[in-house]
């Protein structure tokens, strides 16, 4: 078999992109932990307790086409695990109490911390995304929804 490769010489490289500003990491996590915008650092990321808000009220950055869907659960689950996990092998091997006593303990602790770093952690990967350009946060990036045009006669077809 032989694989033979062809030289065009007319072929011109693709226009090269102008680069975007780099934004910063660290801040925009920081940022949307704290519930503030990525961009400003004035207006609110969520209106409830993890639904985004449509825009910033300050400066207008959009979070609606964040992705985070299930990553901040997995990184909140596995947080708490890390810390959980290590206290109650410290107690049971200092202080052997009944298991009565670690069920009141650990599971309300439990809760309360996976309640309470939802929320931030939650916050920290929408800044993520938005110091990346990713999901939406790229002005210049395609949608990355597909288009269906209805007027091709797709019309009995799901």
């Amino acid at each position: 078999m032989t694989v033979r490769y062809e030289l065009n010489e007319n072929l011109a490289a693709p226009p090269e992109k102008a680069a975007k500003p780099r934004r910063a990491v660290m801040p925009a996590m920081l940022r949307g932990a704290f519930n503030r915008c990525m961009a400003c650092g004035e207006g609110k990321v969520f209106d409830g307790f993890l639904k985004t808000r449509h825009a910033c009220s300050n400066c207008g950055e959009e979070f609606h086409h964040h992705r985070a869907d299930d990553a901040p659960p997995y990184f909140t689950i596995t947080i708490v695990g890390h810390i959980i996990i290590p206290a109650l092998l410290v107690v049971e091997v200092m202080w052997r109490p009944a298991i009565w006593i670690h069920m009141s303990i650990w599971l309300p602790l439990t809760v309360f911390l996976a309640l309470a770093l939802m929320r931030p952690v939650k916050g920290a990967l929408v800044g993520l995304q938005w110091a990346l350009y990713m999901h939406g946060f790229d002005p210049e990036a395609e949608d990355d929804m597909p288009v269906i045009d209805m007027s091709a006669g797709h019309e009995g077809t799901p």
